[in-house]
């Protein structure tokens, strides 16, 4: 049978054999991934801090096992593991088929939602704590054997991150999403000094909601947001009421001066000028911001400059302000 790589589900893993058509989308993937979703920060490695976001949505016991199995092999992120084990099955939590017992629809098992070939060539040697035999719905099994397939397809040594999450699941969209996810899974330097502050609460609850469809007026959690919504109920988790037009949110937020330094939480407008903002976005820190981009897009991370009056695709960052001033 006939599959669109792109709209390949998750759970199939490296199981779909891609051709000369396939490298290219591949290629695609990794370049997309690279350059909108933080990739140089998680290809840093090394011991990071688990964000407020990733202690959220992550049980502790499966947070453990992410950072154990991660441990295995040298230059992947636990972050990138615990993301997919976020998008597969919410962490073993999901009640779909195929997650606790039997299969999904396309064969997938457990929480780590892999193939029975799959598993079977990355369940040896058994883990500290693993079934034996090994098992697909055993969270330990599941989540070392996952380990293992992104290492042996481009994790080791953080030689090719993007490509090892494509080749678990041969899907652009799939790639965006993970890393996006794994991202706000580690605390920056940034967002560790802005924790607890209005920015910062602001900041991790935008990145909680990266994969969350774009929709025009939008501004409810897991159904869609606009950019201005996002900022607006971003914000309102932190206390801090603001407008709900972009356009109005830059009226009513005091600007950063210039060589004022930005702190996470910080808003990014855009537009023709000030008078005509279209666009707004939370930053995060490093030169990136968490935004709703537009229609056919998801929320993302992605880089945004940092001196206003500076372009950005067909417009420019008309200025930054800080809500919390």
């Amino acid at each position: 049978m006939t599959i669109d790589l792109d709209a390949a589900p998750a759970g199939l893993g490296p199981k779909i054999a891609a051709g000369a058509a396939g490298l290219v989308v591949l290629l695609v993937a990794v370049l997309a991934a690279g350059a909108g979703t933080g990739i140089a920060s998680l290809l840093g490695g090394g011991e990071t801090t688990p964000s407020s976001t990733a202690t959220g949505q992550i049980p502790a016991t499966m947070l453990l096992l992410y950072q154990e199995a991660a441990a295995t092999c040298p230059g992947l992120p636990w972050t990138v593991l615990a993301a997919i084990g976020t998008v597969e099955s919410a962490n073993g939590t999901s009640t779909l088929p195929g997650v606790k017992s039997g299969q999904n629809p396309y064969g997938a098992m457990g929480p780590l939602q892999m193939l029975g070939p799959t598993f079977a060539a990355y369940d040896q040697p058994v883990p500290p704590g693993g079934a034996n035999p090994p098992s697909p719905y055993d969270p330990t099994d599941a989540v070392y054997a996952a380990a293992r397939d992104l290492c042996a397809n481009g994790a080791a040594n953080g030689a090719n991150l993007p490509a090892s999450v494509y080749a678990y699941n041969h899907s652009q969209s799939y790639v965006a999403e993970v890393l996006a996810l794994a991202n706000s899974y580690s605390e920056t330097e940034a967002q560790t000094v802005a924790a607890g502050t209005a920015g910062g609460i602001a900041v991790d609850w935008a990145l909680a909601q990266v994969g969350t469809p774009y929709i025009w007026g939008g501004e409810t959690p897991g159904v869609g947001f606009d950019c201005s919504g996002l900022v607006q109920a971003a914000y309102k988790v932190a206390g801090i009421a603001l407008p709900r037009i972009a356009q109005d949110q830059y009226d009513a937020t005091i600007k950063l001066a210039p060589g004022d330094p930005l702190q996470p939480g910080d808003l990014m407008f855009f537009g023709q000028s000030t008078s005509d903002v279209t666009h707004v976005g939370v930053y995060i820190g490093g030169g990136q911001m968490v935004d709703a981009p537009h229609t056919g897009a998801d929320v993302r991370v992605e880089a945004t400059p940092t001196t206003p009056g500076a372009t950005w695709g067909a417009d420019v960052l008309v200025g930054i302000s800080n809500p919390a001033a």
